[in-house]
């Protein structure tokens, strides 16, 4: 297993290997054959940001068996999704701020993400493996109040993409095996999220597959689940913590 991590360091944006508290940093392109530099830096001593530089994230909704079942949704017979616009990504430690156009409720999802290492098209599930580089914590945060605010159009896409609510890492964990992680999140250290990856209807091999019959996805793209029960709101002040094992914990701190 590999940690990949991205970081700000004397304003420049490095990337390398995670082990303990030490970065072995790298150049090149994370995707394909990254070379050690030799440099070795402390988590201490830098920023770390999203994890990729991700070209664009899908995210699916309703994809868990518990959440359907709660909201007396059906099954979908496909995934579906909507886009997170590439200007809302932040990392872990980052803050989350609520939109200065919006005054409603501003929920978190915990979920697991799926990150691409490279050109991805029409893939049949067996086949999407070779194209997942690894997997990373994701909090979908949402501006719900204005997903039915205009009853002629739902706004999935405005009330996902604010500045800051595509919050992602702390790092792309290789090599896991996801039929065995769970997602933990959060809320000011109180558990409100805690369920398998085998509560999702749609496991990440079939996921990958099914987005790659409408889009071709690139190295670095992120793929978001979906989440399970225990969505909650967030209030200025409040911390989330998304924990997977064998990736780490995603932390953020919202204001308003």
């Amino acid at each position: 297993m590999t940690h990949w991590i991205r970081f700000e360091h004397a304003g420049t944006i490095g990337f390398g290997t995670l082990r303990d508290d030490t970065i072995a940093v790298h150049e090149g392109n994370m995707f394909d054959a990254p070379t050690p530099t030799g440099v070795v830096r402390r988590v201490g001593h830098v920023t770390p940001v999203a994890p990729t530089a991700a070209g664009k994230m899908v995210a699916l909704w309703n994809n868990s068996r518990a959440m359907a079942a709660k909201l007396g949704q059906a099954i979908p017979p496909e995934p579906l999704y909507f886009i997170k616009a590439n200007g809302s990504y932040l990392g872990t430690g980052g803050t989350i701020r609520k939109p200065p156009s919006y005054d409603g409720k501003v929920v978190f999802e915990g979920e697991l993400g799926i990150v691409i290492g490279r050109a991805c098209r029409a893939v049949s599930a067996a086949e999407s493996e070779e194209y997942i580089f690894g997997y990373t914590c994701i909090n979908d945060v949402t501006a719900i109040g204005i997903v039915g605010k205009d009853a002629s159009f739902q706004q999935w896409t405005r009330a996902k993409s604010f500045d800051t609510f595509g919050v992602f890492g702390p790092v792309v964990a290789t090599g896991l095996d996801p039929a065995r992680l769970s997602i933990q999140t959060r809320l000011n250290d109180q558990e409100r999220q805690h369920y398998p990856v085998s509560d999702l209807i749609f496991q990440p091999a079939q996921i990958v597959s099914a987005i790659s019959q409408d889009m071709t996805l690139h190295a670095g793209d992120v793929i978001c689940c979906g989440t399970s029960v225990g969505v909650g709101s967030m209030k200025p002040g409040n911390t989330v913590a998304v924990t997977i094992d064998g990736i780490g914990t995603l932390r953020n701190r919202y204001e308003g």
